[in-house]
């Protein structure tokens, strides 16, 4: 048995030892803008879907920051929780936007 492994071992050449791997293809991932207008409550969970597919939103907030500042306030709490669970990144504007970003994109401040 071991003259055997020693006769397969000299047969074997050094170049035969390398091993080429293919590089792994990245896969390009499309970012979509969307830019949305918040009008009450409910459109926290339509932004979070659109989150979650990996959009970037652009959120219209200024309508209803006039019109009923409360319901605003609920909105604004609502989009932090949601935005620290699944790790997004918010920040509100001067124009009355809230940016809206997935977790692989990150807001520099």
């Amino acid at each position: 048995m071991v003259g055997l492994l020693q006769d397969i071992f000299r047969k074997i050449k050094p170049e035969e030892d390398a091993v080429e791997l293919p590089e792994e293809e990245q896969v390009e991932r499309q970012v979509t803008v969307r830019v949305e207008t918040l009008k009450d409550f409910v459109d926290i969970d339509r932004v979070s879907r659109m989150l979650k597919d990996g959009n970037i939103v652009f959120l219209k907030a200024r309508d209803l920051q006039r019109t009923d500042l409360g319901e605003f306030q609920n909105c604004v709490q609502k989009l932090k929780r949601v935005c620290t669970q699944y790790g997004w990144d918010i920040v509100g504007t001067d124009e009355g936007y809230l940016v809206v970003t997935p977790q692989f994109v990150k807001i520099a401040r």
